[in-house]
């Protein structure tokens, strides 16, 4: 029970998020589908037989994820 000198709670109106608009959605989800595919490639397929870089730098940079998504490594 409320003590008769407390203020009483009034109800807020919260206004509904804005959807957003497909046109503004798409680059940012085109973008992050080729930021995965290149991610992917590096840790399943970089110093494998299509070697962009030479060395072994990204090997050992993506090592511990490549078994971790189950990529044979050695």
């Amino acid at each position: 029970m409320m003590h008769p000198s407390s203020p009483r709670a009034r109800a807020i109106a919260v206004p509904a998020p804005a959807a957003i608009p497909l046109g503004a959605l798409l680059p940012w989800a085109v973008f992050g589908l080729l930021l995965s595919v290149l991610m992917l490639y590096f840790v399943g397929a970089e110093q494998g037989a299509v070697s962009l870089i030479s060395g072994h730098g990204v090997h050992e940079f993506v090592h511990d994820g490549r078994h971790l998504l189950g990529f044979p490594c050695h």
